[in-house]
């Protein structure tokens, strides 16, 4: 059984989004407001009118955002994939987190930190200020988001330095399974792919490269018709560019791939999004794809597995259904 809500879909008990009766700025009842929905994160509240339904993306930053929220239809077979990096390209996160755990050794001026099984859905797919953020109000409150973010940069960009010498954790970056033949797959069915990732071009890069070098894959600069990243980090003495504050789950990351990257239009039933995480689904479904889940991020632990056209364990899983053979 279940209900269809414009936007969201089919929403049934057990599928991750629950219903209540207020939110942060919207109150199930008034103004309109039908119902609200939240998933099991509680990133984002889903606000329920009779022709529409607004997705208000909450902002531990103190910036939260309202965008429109529609279900494209989808046809195959497609003519463009936008993919993720971590975690659904390159299997990175625990590398990630590591990271943020020595920043709050770090913090709390301890030798040894260990992140709790539930803090997983706060510190991947966001944006590193709100990963920090979260560890600061849960374990070291009496710290600044300013100090963990120059301890984050120090300890990351030693650690990199270490990889690229091949003096580091060695297995930091280990591309998908069946990263390859997927790629090559959609290339060879002449399907323009779009590679987006919420992290930083400093890290980013490194792991694209490395996970191609792996693959014997050449350039990513040539392989990909386009890569967005947030940009460059903000830090004193140098010029930085946006990303902290609107990263996915906002829509611009994929947008600014698909519309611009890819001159794509919004809506295009032939273009899907593949994503591991909450937040990346949440951001595709906003800029106004389809999403693809993959298994073994944190889409099931989050809630939002309904808002996943189909989900796979390995790319090459999705390869029939997206190409229609």
């Amino acid at each position: 059984m279940g209900i269809h809500i414009e936007g969201l879909g089919k929403i049934t008990d057990g599928c991750g989004l629950d219903f209540i009766e207020k939110g942060e700025m919207y109150t199930t009842g008034k103004d309109g407001v039908l119902s609200i929905l939240t998933p099991l994160d509680k990133k984002v509240e889903f606000i329920v009118y009779e022709d529409k339904t607004l997705c208000y993306v909450k902002s531990s930053m103190g910036y939260p955002a309202i965008y429109p929220i529609s279900q494209p239809r989808f046809d195959c077979p497609v003519k463009a994939v936008l993919m993720d990096l971590d975690g659904t390209s390159v299997h990175s996160e625990s590398f990630w987190m590591w990271i943020i755990e020595k920043t709050t050794a770090r913090l709390l001026e301890k030798d040894r930190f260990e992140l709790e099984p539930q803090d997983e859905a706060h510190v991947s797919g966001h944006s590193v200020s709100e990963h920090l953020l979260y560890c600061i109000n849960k374990y070291c409150p009496d710290q600044t988001v300013e100090m963990a973010r120059k301890f984050y940069y120090e300890i990351y960009e030693n650690e990199m330095d270490k990889i690229m010498m091949g003096t580091g954790k060695m297995d930091a970056f280990t591309p998908a399974p069946g990263l390859k033949e997927f790629l090559y797959e959609l290339k060879g069915n002449d399907v323009k792919i779009g590679l987006v990732t919420s992290g930083l071009y400093t890290k980013a890069w490194p792991e694209i490269v490395s996970a191609f070098n792996t693959l014997g894959m050449g350039d990513p600069l040539e392989f990909y018709d386009i890569i967005i990243s947030a940009g460059t980090a903000l830090k004193k003495g140098q010029c930085g560019t946006i990303g902290e504050l609107a990263p996915k789950p906002h829509p611009w990351l994929y947008a600014e791939t698909a519309r611009v990257g890819l001159g794509l239009n919004p809506m295009d039933s032939r273009v899907v999004g593949f994503e591991d995480s909450s937040a990346g689904v949440i951001s595709v479904r906003l800029a106004g794809f389809n999403a693809i889940g993959i298994n073994g991020g944190n889409i099931e632990k989050s809630g939002v597995s309904s808002l996943c056209l189909n989900q796979y364990d390995n790319l090459c899983d999705s390869l029939p259904f997206i190409l229609g053979k």
